[in-house]
């Protein structure tokens, strides 16, 4: 059996505070398949962004080990792309530059580089808006912006922080939509943080539940949904998925 591309093992994180330490997250393990999208659900405060951040290298764990690929992750690197909740981009730059960016703080803006990225927006649906600014840009269309550039060095792991929380429904609905074609399109291995179960039902080869802080791993539950056209977020097998993680989160008992 392959290795897996992500380990996460006995990972633990405290905060210090005035008169003491926080805990949150305590005792959290799991491991992550090449290719596979992994939605992170808990309730709130729980400790999921944390998790992230630790996975994106912005942040030190206090115990345990997180390896990309068998090597500790210790700092960002371009083997890992992350998408936050607000899109974070440069609105005096264009679409085009801002998705270049990170290939110009690698050196890497070559003939191919710049294949590279409109590849990408069109693959994001944004071939057109190449050269428009980012305030003439929806929200959704900021997001794919932040996608794209997320993609552009080619990394292992993409990271995605509630992506579209800030967006109306309608927008999060078709950018679900979008995201889970992109993914299928580029193979890329995701872990995904969001509240809403049914985006994680939706998006996700497998949903992990975490704790109330500090944060353990309560269940992982496989989604095997055979089609994620719309339409199956109407179907009582999606709704039974959907039951289940909200029980866990909740602490009740599953049968």
């Amino acid at each position: 059996m392959a290795s897996p591309l992500i380990s996460v093992a006995r990972l633990r994180k405290d905060y210090p505070v005035k008169h003491g330490r926080i805990t949150a997250i305590a005792d959290v393990s799991f491991d992550l398949r090449s290719g596979e999208f992994l939605a992170v659900v808990g309730p709130s405060g729980c400790g999921k962004t944390t998790l992230l951040r630790i996975l994106a290298g912005l942040m030190a764990p206090t115990g345990g080990k997180v390896a990309l690929d068998g090597r500790p992750i210790e700092r960002p690197s371009d083997g890992i792309g992350v998408v936050f909740q607000e899109p974070v981009l440069l609105p005096w730059r264009t679409v085009f530059e801002n998705v270049v960016l990170p290939l110009e703080i690698l050196g890497r803006v070559d003939a191919a580089g710049r294949a590279r990225v409109d590849r990408l927006l069109a693959l994001v649906g944004l071939a057109e808006f190449r050269d428009r600014h980012i305030w003439e840009l929806s929200g959704g269309m900021q997001q794919r912006v932040a996608i794209a550039r997320a993609l552009v060095t080619d990394p292992l792991l993409l990271l995605m922080d509630e992506p579209f929380g800030a967006l109306d429904a309608m927008t999060r609905e078709q950018m679900n939509v979008e995201l889970h074609r992109i993914c299928a399109e580029t193979g890329k291995t995701t872990v995904f943080i969001t509240h809403n179960l049914v985006e994680a039902v939706f998006l996700a080869d497998r949903v992990l539940v975490l704790t109330a802080r500090p944060a353990s791993v309560r269940a992982s539950v496989e989604i095997d949904l055979p089609d994620r056209a719309l339409d199956v977020v109407h179907t009582p097998a999606f709704g039974k998925l959907v039951r289940t993680i909200d029980g866990h989160i909740k602490g009740e008992a599953q049968g």
